[in-house]
């Protein structure tokens, strides 16, 4: 892949916190200019202080921060100051794209809407983020909406209670939303000439991103459950079994032709034959009989047995790793970004990984 491919064009960065950056760091890992503007009556964007106990209090930037911002120039600037406001409006003239979050008013006060903007650079790109729309002015972050969109009511297990889920995934899926929106954006901008608003908010990616909970509510009336590590469409999979040298795996058998392999590994075929088994559906119902059946059958071998077995059958399943054990993986290493920011060493993973080839 080209890893200039935008070497061409010039974000103005007005976003805080996650969506917003990742989406700046998105386009300055593949060759754009990134102008990353920082609240400099505040200190900056508010995650620089984010840390967590192990972290110096005395570093300008937190690992938080340094996940979200790679590759930018970043100025402090007051933008309710006109010399400051000048500073930015000047970087706006030959930028591309503008990406911000603020809420309409700000925006309109500090002359950084786009209807603003357009009168500076005609042919602007205005990327939005909003928590829940325009027009509601909640303040929104991950967690929140993690709890409105219906996530943690289905995260956990029965006895856990509500779950947050460990990353700020509303944060993550809105960056890519807005990746999406402006690509289209500069498409119809090579084809018109023209600039756009692209919006997209925080509460609108998470219902989008329902995908399957929400069709099995839409058309069965069904209310996704706390399941843990249980899917309530397919079995077996997401059940954590445990190999006899205490490695814990999971299995995800999407076919009844991988439950057959399955039961031919573990040397088990009338498991296949058995009705309650012999069908997804039947095994969704069973599921419960069906996990204690085969947690028997994989204690008796260790997990060197059992990742060969399964690999050469073609039968998905992981390895239940800590993040440590992640980052071992010459494969994740290849994804990890190291960058001295302000005068910190930080390290961060990809946005984009995808591979663009001739070939």
């Amino acid at each position: 892949m080209d890893e200039k491919i935008f070497s061409g064009l010039k974000i103005v960065e007005l976003a805080s916190v996650l969506a917003g950056p990742l989406v700046g760091s998105f386009f300055s890992e593949l060759g754009a200019k990134v102008i990353k503007i920082e609240n400099k009556l505040s200190g900056g964007d508010v995650t620089r202080g984010w840390k967590l106990a192990e972290e110096s209090s005395d570093s300008p930037v937190s690992a938080y921060y340094s996940s979200a911002n790679y590759n930018k120039t970043i100025l402090k600037l007051n933008l309710n100051d006109r010399s400051d406001r000048e500073t930015a409006h000047a970087h706006i003239e030959d930028a591309d794209i503008v990406v911000a979050n603020f809420r309409a008013e700000k925006a309109e006060a500090f002359q950084m809407d786009f209807n603003s903007l357009k009168k500076i650079k005609t042919d602007i790109i205005y990327g939005l983020i909003t928590g829940y729309g325009v027009d509601d002015v909640r303040t929104a972050y991950d967690v929140v909406l993690q709890a409105e969109s219906g996530y943690m009511s289905m995260n956990g297990t029965p006895s856990s209670g509500p779950v947050k889920l460990p990353v700020a995934f509303m944060d993550v899926l809105t960056a890519h939303q807005l990746k999406e929106g402006l690509l289209c954006a500069l498409y119809k901008r090579s084809e018109t000439g023209k600039g756009s608003l692209v919006h997209v908010s925080l509460y609108d990616t998470a219902i989008s991103s329902l995908t399957n909970q929400a069709s099995n509510y839409l058309m069965t009336g069904r209310i996704a459950q706390r399941m843990g590590t249980l899917h309530p469409n397919l079995a077996p999979y997401g059940e954590v079994f445990c190999s006899s040298d205490n490695v814990f795996f999971v299995l995800a058998i999407g076919s009844d032709s991988q439950f057959n392999s399955l039961t031919n590994v573990l040397d088990i075929p009338d498991l296949a034959a058995d009705k309650r088994y012999g069908t997804n559906r039947e095994r969704v119902i069973h599921r419960k009989e069906l996990f204690s059946v085969l947690k028997d059958a994989f204690n008796v071998f260790n997990m060197l047995e059992i990742s060969q077995n399964l690999q050469v059958n073609n039968i998905p399943f992981g390895i239940i790793r800590t993040i440590d054990q992640v980052f071992q993986d010459p494969s994740a290493q290849s994804l990890i970004l190291d960058e001295i920011l302000e005068d910190q060493p930080t390290k961060r993973v990809r946005t984009a990984v995808f591979k663009i080839s001739d070939n």
